[in-house]
C-alpha cells in the first residue's frame, strides 16, 4: 500500500476522527486541556505506527501538560482505537504538537497590522 493511496487516506481520516472522539469523550486526565483537537493523523502504510498531530489552545504549560497526559495514556488510547477501528494491526500512536494553527493566526494578525498601517498612511496622504 502506497503512502498516498486511497485506502491509506481513508484510514488516516478514520483514525483522526476516532482519536479526536476518544480524547474528547473517554480521557479523564486533568492534564489534558479542554480545547485539544487532532488536526491530522498519518498512519504508516504497514499500519504499525501513527503520528497524531495535536493542537492545544492555551499557553506553553497547557501544551506541555496535554502532551504529557496523552503520552501517558497512549496504551489506553490504542486499546480504545482497536475496539472502534477494525484494522489488521492497531498502530502505535505518537503524539506530536501541531503549531500550524497558531502560526497561521500569527501570520494573519501580522498581515492585518500591515494593512491597517497602509490604510492609515493613505488616509494621512489624502488630507
Amino acid at each position: 500500500m502506497r503512502k498516498n493511496s486511497i485506502k491509506n487516506t481513508r484510514i488516516n481520516g478514520e483514525v483522526q476522527r476516532e482519536l479526536s472522539q476518544i480524547i474528547r469523550m473517554e480521557i479523564k486526565d486533568p492534564r489534558i486541556a479542554m480545547m485539544t483537537s487532532v488536526t491530522a493523523a498519518e498512519v504508516s502504510p504497514d499500519l504499525k505506527t501513527c503520528r497524531a498531530y495535536i493542537s492545544v489552545l492555551g499557553d506553553e504549560k497547557a501544551k506541555a501538560d496535554t502532551l504529557a497526559g496523552l503520552r501517558s495514556a497512549e496504551g489506553y488510547i490504542r486499546r480504545l482505537l482497536a475496539k472502534s477501528v477494525n484494522l489488521r494491526n492497531t498502530p502505535e500512536i505518537q503524539f506530536v504538537l501541531d503549531e500550524s494553527i497558531e502560526y497561521g493566526m500569527n501570520m494573519s494578525k501580522l498581515i492585518d497590522d500591515v494593512n491597517q498601517d497602509r490604510h492609515e498612511k493613505e488616509d494621512e496622504e489624502d488630507e
